[in-house]
């Protein structure tokens, strides 16, 4: 089916955004989490997930709303994600921001293997798209490290 460019573009940021969803509410989810650990282990999880998770976030945000500009396409404006339940205990906030990092690793691939992204698509979306998923690859096996080691 024939699209115009500014619909393949639409469909980029679209899926785009979606992954920015899930990041926020990964950041959201470690921020609540390490609201509830000792010192030590928020400074891990801190170091470990939230800082990168954020940058991530941050990243994905920059990527969407320069394309956006680049192209003239109207994009959106992403608001602060809230974390699961206030009752939700520290593992099962991280075990919430690991699913949304699998959200948002899921929509990147998405956006990856759209064949938009050839057609319509840029160096620089492509660059901060890799960018983004090199940053969020190894955080799910750092995540499952750090709950291992909570309540020791």
């Amino acid at each position: 089916m024939a699209y115009t460019t500014l619909e393949g573009r639409q469909k980029l940021l679209d899926g785009l955004a979606q992954a920015v969803d899930e990041l926020g509410y990964a950041v959201a989810s470690l921020g609540a989490a390490y609201e509830q650990l000792d010192d030590a282990t928020a400074d891990k999880l801190e170091e470990e997930l939230f800082g990168p998770t954020q940058r991530a976030y941050g990243r994905a945000k920059r990527t969407y709303a320069e394309f956006a500009a680049r192209h003239g396409v109207e994009g959106r404006a992403f608001q602060a994600q809230s974390p699961g339940p206030a009752s939700a205990r520290a593992r099962g906030l991280i075990d919430d921001a690991v699913a949304g990092l699998g959200g948002a690793r899921t929509a990147l691939e998405a956006v990856q293997d759209e064949p938009a992204l050839l057609e319509v698509g840029d160096a620089e979306l492509r660059a901060g798209l890799a960018e983004v998923r090199g940053i969020i690859d190894p955080l799910a096996l750092r995540a499952r490290e750090l709950v291992r080691r909570l309540g020791r």
